[in-house]
């Protein structure tokens, strides 16, 4: 799309501010990322493909979806469905299916926000990313202190710490279709104990008819400092309840006026609820020897009604875990050492029931109920070395073991009756199934080149396969045999900046994904696909005198079908198709201004852009893609008080969050039209 309104319509409505400039531009800070060892590692000099959002970019973006957020990491596209509902898109296409979520590692402080082999593509909302201290992002394979799903990357949400002064800020804030959210935060320090607690409301009537949703999220964290132990303690819980809004269907129905606000599905629902907890304790053995016990505790539940299904059954899912990670490292500085072991237990638990014959395929009646007691035990070691001033090596392994102990709770075999000629339901005996798995990392980064670090990585990554894989079958699939998938991964990188004022960060990675697991065109689980994923990723940010500064987060990708794969939908050779939903080209970039207006402020104008991408595997049907701008304004106008407005959609294009192509129609979620968003924030003892 050509810049033309951008110029036109949001440029100058930014220049026409009456503001003092801030001078020159900030100095930029030494950052840390956690994610690659669950210890402060200089980010400049790791091997790794990272990106991280920053708390005060998580406070500019206001996010009311998390998609909204992840558009500031190269690579990444979380597309948004209804309400809170999402699906991932990593150095991948978007996946989608009971094991689209199995490739990505998301997690709450280093720990997964579900079980792996019990995800969920919309498992996102069960974080409180909207006041999150920083999100961490590792493109491409996790190291070895991740296991199973850190193949095409890692999504960490990281808690804010204590602060040493008492801290307070609460948030009102207002939008279109009557959405309202109040936020709150609360952070202080007394002796050796310190706590955070951040927490929010949100209700949104919805954009289209019959929908909406209600949504609250709290975190709290509490840190000691002892003689001997140094403790952080965290508790997170969400709540969602939400009115779903299926999509709609036919060519560019998202243009359709008549046909945007429609929704075919106000029966649709979704009721989720997550509960996290942790204790980390970490003292030290010796002066370079240090030990880290972390005991945790999740459980989730969630119901819903399949609207995407024409017979409409209703699941019911949950599960509960305790875990344990323990890490002796050893740092003896230019040497660190970590070796751990991962212990976890959970219990799983699955129901389809379908209130009203549809046809004797698809009966009423409970289709599967099932539990599933699964089991992990993990070592894993990783090695960071600085054998000279400008070189950093970085070596890994894990191995990894598994076991599903799966209990049918309703007659094996069909759900149909035995008229029924291709039923969709088919119930496994009980049975147990084991997984061993490894993965490696090789890293070397080389930092002699004044403020440019170049660095190359190999890396294997896995993912055992998803219960619902497993046990959910259909079409009279008695057993499931499956394999973990795979993927390699080969990236050279460079990151540096110049005068403290233009940075970048460019990686070019190959990966080859093998033993996929897909559903063929007898609708049964089966491995053995294979895809490969081919990118460059693309992180500018400059400062400029003024307060001014911009900024770009970019992906250009072709993720491809290779081999004979016949893939459920397919009616030909698909091998070297691009996959569905795999934009070659999106990102997103910014423009803004540090100034003072009645208080310290900023302005910013963001550009969001989606390359066209296929809707099924034959390339047959497509999406166009779109362009989107976003404006964000904040100020101070007291000691105590602060005023923001956001206004998205800015030139009120007609999209599609997300298209597909099923049952023979195109379908699409809308996106929203523009919406004009203004807060409140008060700071009882000031800024």
């Amino acid at each position: 799309m050509p810049f033309a309104p951008w110029r036109s319509a949001a440029l100058p409505l930014m220049l026409s501010l009456s503001a003092t400039a801030v001078a020159d531009p900030p100095p930029r800070l030494e950052e840390v990322f956690v994610s690659a060892s669950r210890s402060a590692e200089k980010a400049l000099e790791l091997p790794v493909g990272w990106s991280t959002i920053r708390g005060d970019e998580i406070d500019t973006t206001a996010a009311v979806h998390i998609n909204e957020l992840m558009q500031r990491v190269p690579g990444a596209w979380i597309s948004r469905g209804n309400g809170q509902e999402s699906l991932t898109a990593l150095r991948s296409p978007v996946l989608t299916g009971a094991g689209g979520c199995g490739p990505f590692f998301m997690g709450w402080d280093n720990i997964s926000l579900r079980a792996p082999g019990f995800c969920n593509v919309n498992q996102l909302f069960d974080a409180n990313a909207e006041q999150a201290d920083r999100v961490e992002v590792i493109r491409g394979p996790g190291t070895s202190v991740y296991g199973s799903n850190a193949m095409h990357g890692v999504i960490n949400i990281l808690t804010a710490e204590p602060t040493a002064e008492r801290e307070q800020r609460a948030t009102l804030e207002t939008g279109p279709f009557d959405y309202y959210r109040a936020k709150y935060r609360y952070s202080e320090s007394r002796g050796r104990h310190g706590i955070s607690l951040r927490g929010n409301a949100a209700t949104d009537g919805g954009f289209k008819d019959d929908s909406g949703f209600d949504q609250q999220k709290l975190t709290l964290r509490h840190d000691y400092a002892g003689d001997i132990w140094q403790v952080t303690s965290a508790l997170e819980a969400t709540n969602l309840n939400q009115e779903t809004s299926g999509f709609i269907q036919g060519f560019r129905a998202y243009k359709d006026g008549s046909l945007r606000r429609r929704n075919p599905n106000p029966e649709a629902y979704r009721d989720t609820w997550s509960l996290r907890a942790y204790s980390r304790w970490q003292r030290e053995l010796a002066p370079d020897t240090s030990l880290t016990v972390t005991p945790y505790l999740r459980r989730n539940r969630m119901e819903f009604l399949q609207h995407f299904l024409p017979w409409q059954p209703v699941e019911t899912n949950g599960h509960e875990s305790a875990g344990l990670n323990v890490v002796l490292t050893v740092d003896e500085g230019n040497l660190e050492w970590i070796r751990g072991i991962d212990l976890e237990r959970t219990n799983g638990y699955l129901s389809e029931i379908q209130a009203n014959d549809f046809s004797p395929n698809q009966p009423r009646g409970v289709h599967y109920d099932y539990t599933v007691d699964a089991s992990v035990a993990a070592a894993y070691t990783q090695l960071n070395w600085q054998p000279a001033t400008d070189w950093t090596l970085q070596a890994g392994g894990r191995f990894e073991h598994r076991r599903y102990d799966y209990d049918n709770r309703t007659g094996d075999g069909s759900a149909c009756a035995p008229e029924a000629s291709a039923c969709r339901f088919f119930r496994p005996a009980d049975r147990e199934d084991r997984f061993s798995d490894a993965s490696f990392n090789l890293g070397a980064s080389y930092g002699g080149l004044g403020n440019n670090v170049v660095y190359t990585r190999l890396a294997r990554g896995f993912r055992a396969p998803q219960t619902a894989e497993l046990y959910r079958l259909q079409s009279g699939q008695t057993i499931a045999e499956l394999d973990s998938e795979r993927i390699d991964s080969v990236e050279v990188g460079w990151r540096g900046d110049f005068d403290a004022r233009l940075s970048w960060d460019l990686t070019l990675y190959a990966m080859n994904k093998t033993d996929v697991i897909f559903q063929d065109a007898d609708r049964q689980n089966v491995s053995g696909a294979e895809t490969s994923h081919r990118g460059l990723e693309v992180t500018l940010d400059y400062r400029a005198d003024g307060g001014w500064y911009a900024g770009l987060d970019a992906s250009a990708a072709r993720h491809r079908y290779e081999g004979q794969t016949p893939l459920l939908g397919s009616g030909s050779d698909i091998s070297g198709n691009d996959i569905t939903t795999a934009p070659r080209l999106f990102g997103s970039a910014r423009i803004g201004r540090e100034m003072s207006l009645l208080g310290p402020g900023h302005a910013e104008l963001e550009w969001v852009y989606m390359d066209s991408y296929y809707l099924d595997p034959d390339n047959n049907h497509e999406y166009d893609g779109h362009s989107l701008l976003n404006l964000r304004l904040r100020s101070a106008i007291s000691a105590n008080w602060e005023a923001g407005l956001r206004v998205t959609n800015l030139l009120n294009r007609d999209y599609a969050e997300r298209a597909d192509f099923g049952f023979g129609q195109y379908r699409y979620f809308v996106g929203q039209p523009r919406g004009v968003y203004a807060e409140v924030s008060w700071y009882p003892g000031g800024r």
